[in-house]
This record gives C-alpha cells, structure tokens and sequence, in this order.
C-alpha cells in the first residue's frame, strides 16, 4: 500500500502516512452540511438584504420625509453591501467546490522506483527513544541537603 499524496510505502493499519503525515483514512463524508449552509446564507441574506432596502427605503420617505436623493443613496449602499456580502459567499462556495472535486479525483501514484524508495519498516516498527533520555534528573540531591 502506497500513500495517496507522497507515493511512501506504508505498513496496514497506519492512519496517516510517515512521512507527509496525510490521513489515510476513507473519507466517508461529503462536505454537503457546509455547502447547504453557504446556500441557506446566500439566500438568507438576499431576502433580508431586499427587505432592509425596501422597507427602510418606505420608511424613510414617511417618516423621516427625506429627499428622494437621500433614499436612493441610502438603497444604493444597502446594495452594495448585500452585492458584496453575496460575492463573497459565491467565492467561498466555488472554493469549497472546486477542494472538494480535487480530493475527489487524486489520480493513483505510480510506483516509485526501487532504487528511490525508503528504506522499508519492520511491521512491529523501531522503538523509538524517549525525548526525555539523558535528561530527567532525580531529587536525591534535595533529599541529601535537608
């Protein structure tokens, strides 16, 4: 069994690859929970977007009686923050898209060459060292002093 993103020769039962520390678990779940939520959001913020305009636009000229100038600057603004609000949502969805195509299509690895692959690990693996070796000490020199 090869690693999907580095091609390195792995052991059964790793869950992430050696070397590039990918996870080589199946990836059972689709990304459809945050792509309905980018929706919901993008229509969310339309709807209440065009009611803002609308209704403070009515509001405006009864109750306040501004002039028409007023009101439509005012609908002006208010369009172009839920115009920008939208495009930035679109951006995210097609971005959260286009990842989820590309894990979707890794081409297989090719093999690697005998004489470029590492070297292979035993199935038990090497022990490896303690990080704390050669350097705990121990409290017998506080014990001496009392």
């Amino acid at each position: 069994m090869y690693c999907v993103n580095c091609g390195t020769p792995l052991t059964q039962g790793l869950s992430y690859c050696n070397r590039c520390g990918v996870s080589l678990r199946e990836r059972s779940e689709t990304k459809t929970g945050a792509i309905s939520a980018f929706l919901t959001a993008i229509t969310l913020i339309a709807v209440i977007g065009l009611g803002i305009m609308l209704g403070g636009a009515m509001a405006l000229r009864k109750e306040a009686d501004l002039s028409q100038g007023l009101i439509g600057f005012f609908m002006l603004f208010t369009f172009l923050i839920v115009g920008i609000t939208e495009v930035m949502l679109v951006r995210n969805l097609s971005k959260l898209f286009r990842s989820n195509e590309r894990t979707q299509y890794l081409p297989s690895p090719q093999p690697i060459p005998h004489d470029l692959r590492l070297p292979q690990a035993s199935p038990l693996g090497e022990p490896v060292s303690s990080v704390t070796e050669n350097t705990t000490r121990t409290l017998e020199y506080a014990r001496r002093e009392q």
